[in-house]
């Protein structure tokens, strides 16, 4: 049946600020939504709070509703919008669906005549409610493991004892997994079961039997109105039952699974949900199955909407779920729609993959001091990394060069554990870097049989590793002279680095790379096609590998190369690699527009990012994409063979600017701001010698490099003093101290963690304001100030965890015109191309410089959502020299202030301090409007401005 077409209007909620456990996956399936919704002539009006997303971006819906997502706020839009007909709550996590139920119980929709589509309200509370879902389970037929409801302390006792320990414990409607907890031990059991009731709003958990080393899949499915099913991906979890799925490590397809049981598993998975409601949309389910031979299935849980591994799914397969989901709300049936990437063939099919997917976490617990770094059943990953190859061990050293924790791939960077104990401990009490602890307990000879023990993880996975690691002894018995090319090409077909191999070989990663020329040993760049090139694929979307070569019937030698280069000028976008505490997905709201502008002034526009819950990493938003880890030897072989005019890194934060020097140096060109500058910026002490030469204050300050120099120092600075190294993300190691002994024991620690670093000591500016701006310059000096922020926290706190008001509500004319002046002369004397952003310290009406960084910063997005203004497209347009910021006609539109107000995810450890401090601890952030500062949320927030201050 076509589509619907009494909806004429739709209203769309989004996820809200970026938490532990809700990120910007649903971002990404919102903006796949809203633009799917378009293509059909559909008005949607979207509200979602989070400024920093290309969702809320005024080009993705008709009318965006940047207002906190709570039933007021639904009212308010209802009523300037008495047209809308549907709501799609599918789309934007928890939170969207939480907001849906609430609104669906105070009779909101109802009073609005409005439709819920793309689920049903009855399906969400039946798998939400645990004791319905085992029920329903139970009745067909489908396995579950002993659970059962408990609304109060005492009947959770009674359970215990019924069931033996060890048990799970898992809160009704909650988010990432929060609340849940393994209980190996009675003694351990009454603070946790007390905790889960605590944190469920319904006051209720469910406490299973643990199924301790069983295995875990999930499936994505797609159903539309006729009841046509399909399975669009099975990822398989490496690590067993017991660590959150968002904290494992997974990979599509499935390796270990047998086809009988894959077929079980999928007719349940369809059982399921057809049972739980009669919905057309996405849908995820997860099943443990048992590690022998008998391989039980048993169901864990089933989600009514698309879910964060809805992204995974899509970005592994080619299979754009939310885009097709968003249609099958409107009433398409699949068969109606185009398979998007062959555009050729229907989308009622199941994808198949000719290669391997690894997701692997990115975790931030160096932000959360005191902090259990163990894995379980509650979520602590802030990102995570997607990596394609042709076999798993490819796509696992991918994965792991992709996370940018200062590693070249699993091992053999001199980086790994050599201790028995260390090692042993972090393989039994699952640690976020276990992916690599493996590795090294192979290589100390812990034989695979005791790793399978402690760690449950499957055989199959362990030989993997292994193999690797045999690899690497066959290597190291060679050096760069006498490696013959087979070995080196399997080296690399395994996905090992060249720095890997000149580790093993003794040798500089340069040699590895000339010796790789030398042998023909190249990258190929091969197509994700969703149908195992079964069929032609229309769609640009590029892994790399290594080929052996192939010699046709005439003696031709080739390997096949699947990325076509074209003979037009070509920019290519660097994107941020994994969301981290620092750097988030406003980065990858710059990286959206960089390309869309890059493309508006003719280039083909080229992406390369291994972040798979980002819009940027959508296959239809650059001209081509590269899935590819934001890793030197991968970006350096893809502007080998794309040639590019050359490369943008300011828009992917820290990650691409890191690699502007190894660019420069081999002679590839940045667009905009130069390396030369970037450096200058960066380098604390070249930076503060700018200033003097332009008589522009900043708080005294002296640069160490051993802890004896930072105490000598500190005789000349007064305390507190404020220690900064250089060139780090989101005041990473900054530390506020106030006498010699904190002094000397942060700077050993800090470079013991970054050896070499130039730490930077300043004397700290105690009371003062902080305050920052934002700018666009272009090679002829013509500076644009897009915003001037104030914060309402005082300076010392991290801008990123600062509430910021946009204008400034508290600085005088005096000050105002010092920040311009500042503004002006640093991005000229820094030769900024591009944007820039300035950080200011305010005490006794004067203006010091706390530092400048020119490139996309944090806030951009906020101002552009503000101001209603397409900054970073206007700044992309100057870093290609197409225009000069006299060009445009600058507009802002804002009435009253806007606040920048950050969010935490301190509920994910709950024994870390939760003082703030120079060091950024906030995951995300939302934006208020209000119309003056009598406003009472104004008030409360300057109320609270010095609560937090830790020194």
């Amino acid at each position: 049946m076509p589509k619907n077409n009494s909806i004429k209007s739709i209203l769309l909620i989004g996820s809200g600020p970026i938490v532990i456990g809700q990120a910007c996956e649903f971002d990404y399936s919102g903006s796949q939504a809203l633009r799917s919704l378009r293509e059909d002539g559909i008005e949607t009006i979207l509200i979602n709070s989070n400024p920093a997303t290309i969702m809320t971006d005024p080009t993705m819906a008709d009318h965006v509703y940047l207002l906190p997502l709570t039933t007021k706020s639904l009212i308010q839009i209802l009523k300037e919008h008495p047209q809308i007909d549907a709501v799609l709550p599918t789309m934007g996590g928890q939170t969207a669906l939480n907001l849906c139920i609430e609104a669906d119980e105070k009779g909101i929709w109802e009073d609005f005549n409005v439709d819920i589509i793309g689920v049903d309200i009855d399906a969400i509370n039946i798998t939400e409610d645990r004791e319905k879902f085992r029920e329903l389970m139970l009745k067909i037929g489908v396995g579950m493991a002993p659970q059962a409801t408990a609304t109060s302390y005492l009947k959770g006792k009674e359970i215990a004892q019924e069931f033996g320990f060890p048990l799970v414990i898992r809160a009704s409607y909650t988010l990432g997994g929060e609340g849940a907890s393994f209980v190996f031990k009675e003694d351990e059991f009454d603070k946790k079961l007390t905790h889960g009731l605590e944190v469920s709003p319904i006051h209720e958990v469910m406490i299973d039997k643990a199924l301790i080393g069983w295995k875990e899949y999930e499936l994505e499915l797609l159903r539309d109105k006729n009841d046509n099913v399909v399975i669009i991906c099975t990822i398989e979890n490496m690590d067993p039952m017991g660590i959150h799925t968002g904290d494992s490590i997974t990979l599509a397809p499935a390796m270990t699974l047998s086809d009988k049981t894959f077929q079980k598993m999928r007719d349940m998975a369809i059982h399921m949900m057809r049972s739980i409601g009669d919905f057309a949309g996405g849908c995820n389910v997860q099943f443990a199955v048992s590690p022998d031979d008998e391989e039980e299935i048993i169901a864990i849980e089933i989600n009514p909407r698309v879910s964060r591994s809805s992204a995974l799914a899509s970005k592994a397969t080619g299979y754009p779920i939310a885009k097709i989901a968003a249609k099958l709300a409107i009433g398409y049936n699949l068969d109606e729609l185009d398979n998007q990437i062959t555009k050729s063939t229907s989308a009622l099919f199941e994808p198949t993959l000719d290669y391997v997917v690894v997701k692997i976490p990115r975790w931030n617990f160096d932000k959360f001091e005191g902090s259990d770094r163990t894995l379980g059943l509650q979520m602590k990953a802030v990102g995570e990394v997607m990596s394609i190859g042709r076999s798993f061990q490819e796509a696992l050293h991918k994965a792991t060069q992709s996370l940018e924790i200062k590693r070249n791939g699993l091992g053999a960077d001199g980086k790994g554990y050599t201790d028995y104990d260390t090692i042993i401990e972090k393989l039994t009490y699952a640690s976020w870097d276990r992916v690599f602890v493996i590795y090294d307990a192979v290589a100390i000879g812990i034989p695979l049989s005791r790793i399978h023990e402690i760690t449950k993880i499957d055989m199959w996975f362990l030989k993997q590793y292994e193999e690797l690691f045999q690899l690497q002894k066959e290597i190291s018995t060679f050096n760069i002279s006498n490696i013959d090319r087979e070995l080196l090409l399997e080296a690399k077909q395994k996905g090992y680095g060249d720095r890997q191999i000149a580790h093993m070989l003794g040798c500089l990663e340069s040699q590895v790379y000339n010796k790789r020329k030398e042998l023909n040993i190249n990258r190929v760049f091969k197509l994700v096609d969703t149908c195992a090139a079964e069929f032609k694929a229309q769609t640009p979307y590029y892994y790399s590998t290594f080929e052996s070569e192939v010699e046709t019937a005439e003696g031709e030698v080739y390997v096949q190369n699947e990325s076509i280069v074209s003979d037009k000028k070509k920019i290519i976008v660097l994107g941020s690699g994994p969301n981290r505490i620092g750097q988030g997905i406003e980065f990858d709201y710059c990286c959206v527009h960089g390309v869309l502008a890059a493309a508006e002034c003719g280039y083909e526009t080229i992406m390369i990012n291994c972040n798979p819950e980002t819009v940027s990493t959508d296959f239809d938003i650059a001209d081509k994409l590269y899935f590819e880890p934001v890793f030197w030897e991968h970006i350096y072989d893809i502007i080998q063979h794309e040639k590019p005019e050359g490369v943008i890194v300011q828009l992917g934060g820290q990650t691409a600017l890191k690699l502007a020097e190894k660019l420069e140096k081999w002679g590839v060109k940045i667009m905009g701001t130069s390396f030369k500058s970037l450096d200058l910026a960066e380098d604390r002490g070249s930076f503060s010698n700018i200033l003097k030469e332009h008589n522009i204050p900043y708080p005294e300050f002296d640069v160490a490099e051993s802890a004896d120099e930072a105490l000598a120092i500190a005789d000349v600075l007064d305390f507190p003093i404020l220690v900064r190294p250089s060139y780090v993300l989101g005041g990473q190691g900054m530390k506020i101290v106030i006498n010699k002994q904190e002094l000397e024991s942060h700077v050993i620690d800090l470079l013991k963690s970054i050896p070499g670093n130039k730490l930077l000591l300043d004397h700290y500016l105690d009371g003062a304001i902080e305050a920052e701006a934002d700018a666009i310059c272009d090679a002829d000096g013509n500076v644009y100030i897009i915003g001037i922020m104030e914060h309402i926290e005082p300076c010392g706190i991290h801008s990123g965890d600062s509430n910021a008001t946009l204008p400034p509500f508290n600085l005088g004319e005096l000050v105002m015109q010092q920040i311009k002046d500042h503004t002006h002369t640093i991005a000229r004397a820094l030769n900024t191309v591009g944007l820039i952003n300035i950080q200011f310290a305010i005490k006794d009406e004067l203006v010091y410089i706390i530092e400048a960084n020119p490139r996309a910063s944090r806030t951009v997005p906020f101002i552009a959502k503000a101001y209603k203004e397409p900054y970073v497209n206007y700044a992309t347009k100057v870093m290609l020299g197409e225009k000069k910021v006299t060009d445009f006609n600058f507009n802002p539109q804002l009435e009253g202030y806007a606040i920048k107000q950050p969010v935490f995810s301190f509920n994910k450890f709950p024994n870390v301090n939760k003082q703030l401090g120079p060091e950024m601890k906030s995951t995300g952030e939302s934006i208020l409007f209000i119309d003056s500062l009598k406003d009472d949320q104004f008030y409360d927030l300057y109320a609270r401005r010095k609560m937090y201050l830790s020194k």
